[in-house]
């Protein structure tokens, strides 16, 4: 593997490590960038490839080192991989780190410059908005390659990807809600949700057309009072602590990754977590206490696959409706994966991945030739 404190210039390609057949690392291709005239430092992280181009976001964040930063690109595009498995789309898995503060490193200069890093690929990977990148920003990126998703309506583009992200929480919910009490309606279950950004908003609108009662937290201000102009009847509580220790049907967790650690699965009352973040189980074996208390996971990356689903529309020319019906399939995605769960024995976020782990196997077996 190239030392990722040698990172090479812009349109030098010598930044690459390749899967090596029975190497013990999974990704296809890591790549290194640097522009000295823009000041960009990227890195693009190929895990698979089996079922199409690789497909995931751009990151923009200040990373403590570059290491840091090759360990968050690698975790990232790996998830991509089973998200994008999963949700039935012809793309394998990928993600992209820009190393730096996007308050004060971004530029139009350098988004450019990004753009070419991302053309060089050929197309092997096709990028679009992730934390600390936005709409705008893939407009920019796309003046340099046609590999760039995620982009403003104005300029073909689907824009906010969150409607769809909500819906497919919300069909995740219905699973769950199916599964485990025999019916999909959601009417006069209660559901918490930890965070009201974006995402959160919608789901909130979702669950009260659905009959639902809603409970809120979250640690914008403005996001709460957004919701509370809107829905006045919603209930807002202190902080997340309070939120998992309620008396909830479906807990949600819709802000940071991370949310259900050792205290969280410990005090929880939920019978359900289904929610939009992404990484929730704060580490292995978190899955199997969940299981251990009797609450039913739906795995993060197959509810909230809404998002993709919309970029991954948008390369064909973008149809909210057909992308929305793709987003409904959640809903029997999710109950595959509780049926999978209870006929091996093993939690839902190992079902979920053994699901994902088939169909890129299938997708390689049919690339491969002869």
């Amino acid at each position: 593997m190239t030392d990722p404190s040698s990172s090479p210039a812009d349109g030098d390609l010598s930044g690459v490590f390749r899967r090596r057949p029975g190497s013990a690392h999974l990704h296809e291709q890591v790549v290194f960038w640097a522009d000295e005239d823009s000041g960009l430092k990227a890195i693009i992280g190929i895990y698979s490839t089996a079922l199409g181009p690789a497909l995931g976001g751009t990151r923009f964040y200040p990373y403590p080192s570059e290491q840091a930063a090759l360990e968050d690109v690698l975790n990232l595009s790996r998830s991509m991989a089973y998200k994008n498995a999963l949700a039935g789309l012809d793309h394998g898995g990928g993600k992209a780190v820009i190393i730096g503060d996007p308050a004060t490193d971004k530029s139009e200069a350098l988004l450019q410059a990004y753009g070419r890093f991302v053309d060089s690929l050929g197309g092997r990977y096709v990028t679009a908005c992730d934390v600390g990148t936005y709409v705008a920003d893939m407009d920019v990126v796309a003046t340099q390659t046609r590999f760039a998703t995620g982009r403003s309506e104005a300029y073909g583009g689907a824009g906010d990807s969150s409607v769809l992200t909500a819906y497919g929480v919300y069909q995740g919910m219905r699973a769950s809600a199916q599964h485990l009490w025999g019916s999909p309606s959601l009417a006069g279950r209660t559901v918490g949700i930890a965070g009201v950004g974006k995402v959160g908003v919608h789901l909130v609108d979702l669950l009260l057309e659905d009959g639902a009662t809603a409970v809120v937290t979250d640690v914008s201000a403005p996001a709460v009072d957004r919701v509370r102009r809107a829905h006045p009847e919603v209930e807002v509580l202190a902080d997340a602590d309070a939120l998992v220790r309620a008396d909830l049907d479906i807990y949600a967790p819709c802000a940071l990754g991370g949310a259900l650690d050792d205290v969280v699965v410990e005090v929880l009352r939920a019978r359900v977590v289904c929610g939009a973040a992404n990484n929730q189980l704060a580490h292995p074996g978190i899955e199997k206490q969940l299981a251990d208390r009797g609450v039913l996971y739906a795995p993060d990356y197959v509810v909230n696959s809404g998002g993709v689903i919309q970029v991954a529309d948008e390369l064909h020319g973008f149809s909210f409706e057909r992308a929305k019906a793709k987003a409904g399939a959640i809903f029997d995605t999710t109950r595959r994966v509780f049926a999978l769960a209870e006929e091996e024995g093993v939690p839902p976020a190992v079902a979920a991945d053994r699901l994902a782990e088939s169909r890129m196997a299938q997708g390689a077996g049919r690339r491969r030739p002869g």
